[in-house]
């Protein structure tokens, strides 16, 4: 069907557009690309082909790409449109814009210069999968793409080891069993954990387990399609005061402060900000 064109204020419109089923997409999305004076895209070829599903003709406008190397002069252009008074909307490929996708310059920039911005919320991977997963939602954590280098992803895995919510990551399938694997070494391979793909298409999955069944499932059956992760919060054992100063005062005999430290904060699954502070008093004591 065709969708007839709303008066639209001028400004700076984020369109959220289905991470998969196309029929994801909401009426207000459809309005405001029916709409729009300047249409932008992350995937110009994307938007079209979701556009022409829908019934929404271009009506003489170009799509503007918009992406991470599309640079300075495609923000310029469109900042100049809403300098003009005319309404711009913007698509990411899919899902929200700006959430681990293009759009946070602009946004910033359309914001700063006095231009009113708003969204069309819809789809998100994110969400969708935390709906999914069967983990604790009160509070959780989203990263985006680990590094792609070994090192540089443990040592990310490790400063959100104890954060206290769900960790929320985008995937690739190349590097998926790997990540999984260093996630299952660094968090804890007792950690439960979700492993959702394909969400909203035809070959939707969602694998749960712990963090080394899912290391293990995904060496064996690698994972295809875009994929999310999702982790469950570290519970730190409990143990007395009593006995980390105890362990800490024999480890000080043979140690440095900060090694003594490190030492038996993983012995204890503790927090090692904590326990170097009780070993630096205790140095000192």
């Amino acid at each position: 069907m065709n969708h007839q064109k709303v008066s639209l204020s001028a400004g700076l419109y984020f369109v959220a557009t289905p991470i998969g089923t196309a029929r994801d997409i909401t009426l207000r999305a459809l309005d405001i690309l029916s709409s729009a004076d300047v249409i932008a895209a992350e995937d110009t070829r994307s938007l079209r082909r979701l556009m022409e599903i829908h019934g929404v003709p271009l009506a003489g406008r170009r799509i503007v790409a918009y992406h991470d190397h599309s640079g300075v002069q495609a923000r310029a252009r469109l900042l100049a449109a809403l300098g003009e008074g005319r309404s711009v909307a913007y698509a990411s490929e899919a899902g929200m814009p700006l959430i681990a996708d293009p759009g946070y310059d602009l946004s910033r920039a359309a914001s700063e210069a006095g231009y009113a911005v708003t969204a069309a919320p819809g789809p998100s991977a994110v969400t969708t999968a935390l709906t999914l997963a069967g983990l604790p939602t009160d509070a959780f954590f989203f990263d985006g793409f680990l590094p792609n280098a070994k090192s540089a992803r443990r040592a990310r895995l490790e400063a959100l080891r104890d954060i206290p919510g769900t960790l929320v990551f985008y995937e690739s399938p190349k590097r998926a069993a790997a990540s999984l694997a260093d996630m299952a070494e660094v968090l804890g391979g007792e950690r439960a954990a979700a492993l959702c793909r394909e969400l909203t298409k035809k070959f939707e999955q969602v694998r749960r387990g712990t963090l080394e069944a899912l290391a293990l499932g995904a060496a064996e059956d690698p994972p295809r399609g875009e994929i999310v992760i999702l982790v469950d919060r570290g519970h730190l054992p409990i143990v007395s005061a009593s006995e980390i100063e105890s362990d800490l005062r024999a480890a000080l005999e043979d140690h440095s402060v900060r090694d003594a430290a490190d030492l038996v904060a993983r012995m204890h699954g503790q927090k090692r900000r904590e326990v170097y502070q009780l070993a630096l008093k205790l140095s000192k004591g």
